[in-house]
């Protein structure tokens, strides 16, 4: 099989596409090919060697595919050579073919293709999780998106959009802005070009009710006051390099709320709980309430380049690899 391996910890043009033998398929298991690979911010973390797991070397990056059955092991009840399926598999996405346990399974909604399969699991599965589970958002409140152009930032507009609120989409240009405006925001803020907290006050009447913030730096100290009355601030990341010190009388001024997500390790500790989400968003996307948007995609062999894409922001939304 084809796949690209990290054999140092290094920048992303040091990954290198390599022909390495066929895993076998154990009789509790199910080999995938995969069509198309997801790309995503950790994958660069353990790239460098700056994920808070260092794996050991070499390993195959990825963490999201999409592909279709090819083998099913004789233990294996549900599925079937041909189906089409998605998987989150920690490591080992970055190639053309993965094997899995069934667990890790789940069907790709007729209305995917196979880039949008690939690449909206952790995205939607994130926001999806911060907008019902680690807050609420109700009809007609103000929900501002900070990286709104990136691929939480997208999901988090659809998502705040099917739950009826009003969405600001914040990012660092008005060309970034663009993308935002076609996925159905209410208003837009470029705040490399005007400051944030000012001018979310001015588009929401007063203060926003939420604020989600993957972006982190010196933003989150903007977000936090530009929140209204019982405003709450939704921590997910700190994609912009540095995690911020939240001056705590922001937090108290007007009985505001900081909020943490981190879908990923809820997902690992509580995976019965992770289903009925992910179930939740996919039956979404089944009837049309959610449309995740289609990537860009890069061949496998220009997985370093992707990433380098993805990490100076050259691309709008999600990227994903097709092999």
């Amino acid at each position: 099989m084809r796949a690209v391996v990290c054999t140092r910890f290094d920048e992303p043009e040091s990954l290198e596409l390599q022909q390495l033998d066929t895993p076998g398929c154990p009789s509790d298991r199910v080999r995938v090919h995969v069509w198309a690979s997801g790309v995503n911010y950790v994958d660069a973390l353990f790239v460098a060697g700056k994920y808070q797991i260092r794996p050991e070397l070499p390993f195959i990056p990825g963490s999201e595919v999409a592909g279709e059955v090819t083998e099913v092991g004789a233990d294996v009840g549900g599925w079937s050579i041909g189906d089409r399926v998605m998987a989150s598999v920690g490591l080992g996405g970055f190639a053309d073919e993965v094997v899995v346990h069934p667990a890790q399974l789940l069907r790709v909604p007729e209305v995917l293709g196979w880039g949008q399969a690939a690449t909206m699991t952790q995205s939607y599965a994130t926001a999806w999780f911060a907008l019902t589970r680690r807050t609420t958002v109700s009809p007609d409140e103000w929900l501002v998106v900070l990286g709104a152009a990136g691929g939480v930032g997208l999901a988090t507009i659809d998502v705040a959009r099917a739950l009826g609120a009003k969405v600001i989409a914040a990012a660092s240009s008005t060309e970034r802005l663009r993308v935002c405006i076609e996925r159905g925001a209410h208003g837009v803020v470029a705040y490399g070009e005007e400051p944030l907290k000012e001018r979310v006050r001015e588009l929401t009447g007063g203060g926003a009710d939420v604020v989600v913030d993957p972006v982190g730096g010196e933003l989150s100290d903007a977000a936090l006051r530009s929140l209204g009355e019982e405003g709450r601030l939704v921590v997910i990341g700190f994609a912009g390099g540095d995690i911020p010190r939240l001056p705590a009388n922001q937090v108290l001024l007007r009985n505001r709320t900081v909020v943490g997500v981190d879908w990923g390790a809820w997902a690992m500790a509580h995976p019965d709980d992770n289903a009925e989400l992910v179930g939740e968003v996919l039956a979404q996307i089944d009837h049309g309430v959610l449309d995740p948007p289609e990537p860009t995609a890069y061949p496998l062999a220009e997985a370093g380049r992707a990433l380098r894409d993805l990490l100076e922001r050259r691309v709008t939304g999600k990227i994903c690899l097709v092999s």
